[in-house]
């Protein structure tokens, strides 16, 4: 039991002494950056989605 209770310790000096957690504003901005890459990505993704269903239909167009 007292490893446990050693552990639990370490695991606490390493977060509050140990640990460098950002400011407010550079997890706002960290944060924008997510949005717009998952923006541009989704982007993307909705665009190669459009093209091939533009490629397929015109494909079975010509098969059927």
């Amino acid at each position: 039991m007292s490893k446990i209770v050693n552990y639990l310790k370490d695991v606490q000096n390493e977060l509050v002494n140990k640990t460098s957690w950002p400011t407010w504003s550079e997890l706002q901005s960290s944060a924008l950056v997510v949005m717009a890459a998952s923006a541009i990505i989704a982007a993307i993704v909705f665009g190669m989605d459009i093209s091939f269903e533009k490629v397929l239909n015109m494909v079975y167009k010509q098969l059927y």
